[in-house]
């Protein structure tokens, strides 16, 4: 099972890329996102790799980040998810931007990923919240915490929920404004109301 590649890259296409190792070339599907952060042919690249193995045939999946690749794997959990909308989801949304989608039920935000209707937007949010606390999130993991983290903050005499419907109302994406409040209430602490989470969520979505 290739875990990882370490190679040259040999070509990019619409959808996937070849990477040559020790003069091998082998074939590598990533996401837009990865494709976009490639470095030129000829030049070193280093993949993390999920590989399928089906009845007819043998698939890899690069990404630039361990992050993306968990991200593949668990999106492929939710049903009517496979390899080819779990990489059109990647495309539109960095690792980050996914968790704060599914952390504030931001089904909008998920709906217009390719591949994703409105029925799949609400599963991926019912069947994912609850997940991705243990996820590799990079630097969104120290400004929102977990989905847990921030639906019990958000249950907390309600000020986080009533600061986020605020936001939202002001004309900010639901998924900016949770990250906003909730970055403010960690750092006010659970003491904070309504009005101070607002002006410290303000400033967090002007930076």
């Amino acid at each position: 099972m290739i875990a990882r590649l370490s190679g040259l890259l040999d070509s990019v296409s619409d959808a996937a890329c070849i990477v040559d190792v020790g003069g091998v070339g082998y074939l590598v599907y990533c996401s837009g996102r990865t494709l976009r952060g490639l470095p030129r042919p000829g030049e070193a690249v280093r993949l993390h790799v999920e590989t399928h193995v089906r009845e007819d045939h043998i698939h890899l999946y690069g990404f630039l980040s361990a992050a993306e690749r968990e991200w593949f794997n668990l999106l492929q959990t939710v049903q009517g998810v496979g390899a080819r909308v779990a990489l059109g989801i990647l495309s539109s949304l960095a690792p980050d931007e996914l968790f704060r989608a599914i952390a504030s039920a931001d089904r909008a935000t998920l709906n217009r990923c390719d591949g994703v209707g409105p029925k799949l937007a609400a599963r991926l949010v019912t069947e994912l919240k609850d997940k991705v606390g243990g996820i590799a999130l990079g630097p969104v993991a120290t400004a929102a915490g977990t989905a847990a983290a921030g639906e019990a903050a958000a249950e907390a005499g309600g000020a986080v929920a009533d600061a986020l419907s605020a936001l939202v109302n002001l004309g900010y994406r639901r998924a900016d404004a949770f990250g906003a409040v909730t970055t403010a209430a960690r750092a006010l602490g659970d003491k904070a109301d309504v009005p101070a989470l607002i002006r410290a969520g303000l400033k967090e979505l002007a930076q």
